[in-house]
């Protein structure tokens, strides 16, 4: 750690104090190293749209959301926040969630789980850091309604939350409730950037909008003059600023602009005088988004707010944003305009059709007047035929909303399934009718939701579909219903996922659950703001639908950090295994497992990894050493249950191992072979097809037919002078399992012969121990030996004893065997000892197969022996 970094981060900023955070590229063999980056800002955006990886190549930012993460200062300390980003944060391995992390100099930081960072915190130059401190503008928030009462906002310091919850907005709760509530707990904030006022909004629910053009996942800088906008079109205010002339470097000051003063009378002005808190402003609790109520007329409030910024005829666009926000409240306030149509309902369900009439009459009365006097004037003049135009108009109005008045009616009386009914019988003829949609909506969920929340509750997930069915055959013409019912299935396949696996706390099964996560998660990430709102707007509907939102909310944050994690974690174990095992070295791979088993506890399925990754070595050594016949006894049981061995598997068997046709015919040459059709074996194996085994099958059959020559000469000498000899010699040469026959046919003559057949045994292993003594004293064949050019004497020499020590134990030892006599355990020791060393020779010199000449190679294989070693042994 530099000089002066831990207590930098750990007192109050002041100017005597100053410094910079810089974030250092943690560089890769596979990736090459970035610049650093020098935060010289109390606020400063990871995001791919974001300065400076916008410059970034496209590969190193595609794991990167737009808008990721905030790192910022406060209080002389270092925090990174996340924002909701769907690979995630982590600070020295750990996921950074709704709570920003304390940051400190030596610490690693990864955005995605690629772009990582470590940092340092790097003192400023006390003079550097006085001329460079910026001072900041003054603010005035004034409004653009003067219809509304709202006060300007005087803003004395930074950053200035945007918030329902504050003082600020919730002061007009009472007269406008609905209007605070489009407004989020955390909508957005302004804050000083290099000595400018920027505006970020902060994922809030109905948007903040610059100019009549709504805020993306960036912030933006403000000028004077600009016309910005919270929610909609009723908290609208004109931006001013004024530089200040002479200002402390460590106060931020607001100065107001003489133009004006009038706006800013200190009785009607609510004044900020203290900043808030990023750890506020970037603490994220989704579930309290759920409070936020939909504005369905945001988007109109973008042609008023470009008609402010363009100036002329401001009086007459005020006008318009009162009309627009009197129906705005009014449609967010839709159950108690509907219990005002349930009064009206009821009462022309008493007095009949005179009643209804009057209605059209009262609409007539609306349609004629709208407001205006000079109209009755103009109609008077029209005479009796255009008031009876005009009568008939009112009417054929009346009649066409009748239909929504019905369903606003069913709906006050809580009457919902009538109203479902009523609602798909008009939508059939008539699906573009958005009003009618909205309420039919309404009507669905507020029928039908119960029911699936409790088939959810119980976990009774098939029940849970069987309804989400019916809600969408109910839905058939309406579009609107249609996507909530999406919605829905959405949180029912989470919660179902959840659930089959024991809880978001539960392991991540390998190769099993990735798929699922990933597939929800892209669900949601398609259109992540349309979906929560679309929830939102289920839960206004049905407020007990809330709480088990909010769960999912929480699921899905869970689900995030387990794939910036664990799927992430998988993703890179898959990576490893296949480079390994593309290089021929899965012995590389049981340390990068226990590895793995150490720092992701809640990875389940690393066993499996493990069983394929013994079967796949033990098959790969037996391929790479040409040991046919060890290896085709693998191959009738191996099976591999995890995707990267089961897809190397595939690259093995069609490049490197014996064909589907091969198999088949030497499992046709052992069956004959044990049965003591010797020809028939041998005529087999003189038939197989040429191909890269080809080899290994001719030393095979060269082997059988030495056995089967040695057999009949056994025959023709019974009852010779060396007979016994040549016996127990033959018999020490066969196989106990593949020569079955053979032994068998000869057990009654080795039987007779048993306390010689064991004085063989013990000699051959014997002469085995003092075999390997001698090459063991020689210093074992070593790496310059296998490498060289040719065969060296010495390399040929070291070869011999290794090979013949082991021809001389496997004899030796199949004799104690098929006489199922006792022997000394050194003899077992012995043995393992000298196919150990036998197996490694080989082993090492397959390793350098790209080096070694084919014919070399070869060569020296056979010096060294294995499998087929004994076929150039004379019995």
């Amino acid at each position: 750690m530099a000089t002066g970094e831990a207590p930098i981060a750990e007192i109050r900023t002041t100017v005597d104090a100053a410094f910079d955070v810089v974030l250092s590229p943690v560089a890769s063999a596979q990736r090459p190293a970035l610049d650093a980056i020098r935060i010289v800002d109390n606020l400063f955006a990871i995001g791919r749209s974001e300065a400076p990886f916008t410059d970034y190549p496209a590969e190193r930012i595609a794991r990167l959301s737009r808008r990721h993460a905030r790192i910022f200062t406060e209080h002389g300390a270092v925090y990174v926040a996340d924002l909701g980003s769907k690979n995630g944060t982590a600070l020295n391995g750990v996921a950074v969630r709704q709570t920003p992390a304390r940051v400190r100099a030596g610490d690693e930081l990864c955005f995605g789980g690629e772009l990582c960072y470590r940092v340092s915190i790097e003192p400023r130059a006390r003079i550097v850091a006085a001329a460079s401190a910026p001072s900041a503008p003054g603010l005035l928030l004034v409004p653009q309604r003067d219809d509304l009462g709202l006060q300007p906002i005087e803003v004395k310091a930074f950053p200035f939350l945007v918030s329902k919850a504050d003082d600020v907005f919730s002061r007009y709760k009472e007269r406008y409730p609905h209007q605070v509530n489009y407004i989020s707990r955390r909508h957005a904030h302004i804050f000083l950037k290099g000595g400018e006022l920027y505006v970020e909004d902060l994922g809030s629910t109905n948007g903040t909008f610059v100019g009549g053009k709504r805020l993306d996942e960036s912030a933006l800088p403000l000028a004077d003059g600009d016309v910005v906008a919270f929610g909609g079109d009723h908290f609208v205010y004109r931006v001013s600023l004024q530089n200040p002339q002479d200002v402390e470097p460590t106060v931020t000051q607001l100065f107001l602009n003489p133009a004006v003063d009038d706006a800013a009378d200190a009785d009607k002005t609510t004044f900020v005088g203290a900043a808030h808190s990023f750890l506020d402003i970037f603490c994220v609790d989704p579930a309290l988004q759920r409070e936020d109520e939909v504005n369905e007329a945001a988007s109109r409030v973008s042609a008023h707010a470009k008609r402010d910024a363009q100036g002329g005829a401001a009086r007459a666009a005020h006008v318009g944003k009162a009309a627009s926000g009197t129906s705005a409240a009014h449609g967010a306030s839709t159950t108690g305009g509907a219990r005002a149509a349930s009064g009206s309902g009821s009462a022309t369900a008493a007095k009949g059709k005179p009643q209804r009439w009057r209605l059209i009459v009262s609409e007539l009365g609306k349609t004629l007047s709208d407001g205006d006097r000079p109209n009755v004037r103009r109609i008077a003049g029209w005479g009796g035929a255009g008031v009876a135009v005009l009568a008939a108009l009112a009417v054929t109005l009346y009649l066409h909303g009748s239909s929504e008045r019905e369903l606003k009616n069913l709906l006050a009386s809580g009457d919902y399934t009538s109203a479902v009914t009523a609602a798909k019988g008009y939508l059939a003829s008539h699906p573009a009718d958005t009003k009618v949609s909205a309420l039919a909506s309404e009507a669905l969920l507020k029928a039908k939701l119960p029911g699936w929340l409790s088939a959810l509750e119980k976990a009774q997930f098939d029940q849970a579909d069987a309804l989400l069915n019916e809600m969408r055959s109910l839905s058939a013409n309406n579009a609107d219903a249609t996507s909530l019912v999406g919605e829905l299935q959405w949180v029912g396949d989470l919660e179902r996922f959840v659930a089959a696996r024991g809880g978001v706390d539960a392991p991540i099964r390998m190769y099993a659950d990735e798929s699922t996560i990933n597939n929800l998660l892209q669900r949601w990430d398609d259109d992540a703001k349309n979906h929560q709102r679309a929830l939102d707007r289920i839960a206004s509907y049905v407020p007990v639908f809330a709480e088990p939102y909010a769960q999912a909310l929480s699921h899905l944050r869970k689900l995030e950090s387990d794939d910036s994690v664990y799927v992430a974690a998988i993703d890179r174990l898959n990576g490893v295994i296949r480079t390994e095992l593309a290089r021929d070295k899965p012995d590389a791979l049981p340390p990068v497992l226990d590895d793995y088993a150490q720092r992701y506890p809640r990875l389940s399925g690393l066993d499996r990894v493990r069983e394929d990754l013994r079967q796949y070595t033990n098959l790969l050594n037996a391929a790479l050493s040409r040991q046919l016949t060890p290896l085709l006894a693998m191959l009738k049981s191996v099976r591999f249950s995890t995707p990267p061995f089961q897809a190397q598997f595939q690259q093995l068997a069609a490049s490197r191992l014996p064909s589907a046709d091969v198999i088949q015919r030497h499992d046709a040459v052992s069956a004959a072979w044990l049965r003591g059709d010797a020809q028939q074996a041998l005529a087999g194996l003189q038939a197989m097809p040429a191909g890269p085994w080809s080899d290994v099958l001719a030393a095979e059959a060269a082997h059988k037919k030495a056995l089967l020559d040695q057999y009949t000469d056994l025959q023709k000498t019974r009852g010779s002078k060396d007979y016994d000899q040549r016996l127990l010699s033959f018999y020490a040469s066969l196989d106990p399992q593949a020569d079955a026959w053979f032994a068998q046919s000869i057990q009654k003559d080795v039987a007779a012969l048993h306390d010689k057949a064991l004085a063989r045994a013990q000699d051959l292993l014997l002469r085995a121990q003092s075999l390997w003594k001698q090459y063991r004293a020689s210093g074992s064949i070593g790496g310059t030996q296998r490498l060289e050019a040719g065969i060296s004497p010495g390399f040929r020499s070291e070869a011999r004893l290794l090979s013949d020590a082991q021809a001389s134990a496997q004899q030796g030892m199949r004799i104690y065997t098929q006489l199922k006599a006792d022997h000394p355990a050194d003899f077992d020791r012995l043995l393992a000892d000298i196919e150990a060393e036998t197996n490694l020779q080989r082993r090492s010199l397959t390793e350098l197969r790209m080096v070694l000449d084919p014919g070399l190679l070869k060569a020296k294989l056979a010096l060294i022996g294995g499998e087929q070693s004994e076929a150039r042994q004379s019995p």
